[in-house]
């Protein structure tokens, strides 16, 4: 069985999968496909399942049900040193007392391979440092550490690679950097990636396919574009970025939209744009997708009357607008300072308007402000 698990490769597939301990359940019926040779994320926040799934990928935990398969070969039950999965940790988890050479050729040398110098190099370069095969751990930068955990782990050409919030404890310019270099290596070596993260703008700059969980299900699985643009729930809406959800009613078609009544005010959306289960909905728009205007200013799209200013944040790349509607709704907009448009000032009187493309649409009976409130994230232990 170990040798048949260790040799396994293709598609990361979870059936069915529930964890519980005791009365509580971790993940609930789990299934999903990670295709071969993907940079996969699964973004959470604290408690919503991600690690512990992570953890019965790596064989860490045993599923309470369900099936884990990698290609054709069940893993399930398999021990975590005989599965062909390295993980790489946020803390790193280098050896101190060996050089940087020796802590990539660890595992190769476990395998028995005697001549481990070209491997190491290859790793070594792939992560551009090889002028510090000679040192110790103690004596790099947190950055550093992190390629070099990351050159251990793609060493051994693992079937898949796990990520544990890599780059949680690098401060931003650096986590940036990484999330770039992360991402060009996966291409480079060809591995598939499962990078658990509580972290949105990290998930979205890198992975090819996000699942956002939630209370140990799957909320919605797609494309970084599809969640953002397209979120099917309040939760997704709110956790990826900001929204302003707005209570409508359909009350009519045309052709392929829809007309619906917001607060009195008409506006048209894309049917397929439709999460809805009846007439009552929140219309959603993203607040950079809004434009405002003065009131003789002539404007397209949809168009909501009678809004105020009530606050002005400049923040460099574009100024947030907090607008005051009749109805008492604040939504906020955000306006690029590119466009030579002089800003508005607070007290002023405006209309807002958008493309009928850019509204989603959730069903009317959600938790408009879930996702909103979530925990920051001490330690990743704390997902169980």
């Amino acid at each position: 069985m170990s040798k048949v698990a260790s040799s396994a490769r293709g598609d990361l597939k979870l059936t069915n999968i529930t964890k519980s301990y005791g009365d509580f359940t971790a993940v609930n019926d789990l299934s999903l496909v990670i295709p071969e040779g993907s940079f996969f994320a699964l973004l959470g926040p604290s408690g919503c399942g991600k690690t512990t799934t992570l953890r019965m990928v790596a064989g860490l935990e045993e599923p309470t049900k369900g099936s884990i398969s990698l290609g054709s070969t069940d893993i399930t039950y398999t021990k975590p040193y005989q599965r062909p999965i390295n993980t790489v940790f946020q803390n790193y988890a280098l050896f101190p007392h060996l050089s940087i050479f020796e802590n990539i050729a660890f595992g190769l040398r476990r395998r028995g391979i005697k001549d481990v110098k070209e491997q190491v190099e290859k790793a070594l370069e792939l992560v551009e440092l090889a002028h510090l095969a000679g040192r110790k751990p103690t004596q790099l930068s947190g950055g550093q550490q992190q390629r070099i955990a990351l050159a251990r782990a793609i060493v051994n050409r693992p079937a898949l690679l796990l990520l544990d919030e890599p780059l949680g404890a690098l401060d931003l310019k650096l986590r940036r950097q990484m999330q770039i270099e992360l991402k060009w290596i996966q291409k480079e070596v060809g591995l598939t990636f499962v990078h658990v993260t509580h972290d949105q703008e990290e998930a979205m700059t890198m992975a090819d396919t996000i699942a956002v969980m939630n209370e140990g299900e799957i909320e919605q699985l797609g494309s970084p574009a599809d969640l953002y643009d397209n979120p099917k729930t309040a939760f997704v809406a709110n956790f990826l970025g900001q929204s302003n959800l707005i209570k409508g009613t359909i009350t009519g078609n045309d052709g392929d939209n829809h007309i619906v009544d917001l607060f009195g005010q008409k506006i048209s959306l894309a049917k397929n744009r439709s999460h809805a289960v009846d007439n009552s909905i929140f219309a959603g728009i993203r607040p950079e997708k809004f434009r405002i205007s003065r009131l003789a200013t002539a404007t397209s799209g949809n168009i909501l009357t009678g809004g105020k200013i009530e606050d002005v944040s400049y923040i460099g790349v574009s100024t947030q607008y907090q607008v005051l509607m009749p109805w008492g709704q604040e939504l906020m907009v955000f306006e690029q300072n590119d466009d030579g448009v002089a800003p508005f000032n607070v007290g002023e009187d405006v209309n807002i308007s958008w493309e009928s493309g850019f509204t989603f649409a959730l069903r009317g009976d959600e938790d408009a402000e879930a996702g909103m409130e979530v925990e920051p994230e001490e330690t990743i232990d704390d997902d169980e």
